[in-house]
């Protein structure tokens, strides 16, 4: 299963980035990279969550991401 992240630049130079397919995941960083890899952490923190109590599909065994 493939997620895409969306990053924007905010006004105040912070960088955000958002895993639209899982609500609740986005991240800010003080870079570009450094929003990618926090939100990516966190949608895989949020995976690993799902599978713990049984709400894992399949496709969540193979997982990767593209930046927009």
């Amino acid at each position: 299963m493939k997620f895409r992240i969306e990053i924007e630049e905010e006004t105040d130079g912070r960088w955000l980035a958002e895993v639209e397919a899982l609500p609740g995941v986005a991240s800010y960083g003080t870079t570009k990279t450094d929003a990618v890899a926090k939100v990516q952490a966190l949608a895989l923190r949020v995976l690993a969550d799902r599978m713990e109590h049984g709400e894992a599909v399949p496709e969540l065994l193979d997982v990767s991401f593209q930046a927009a």
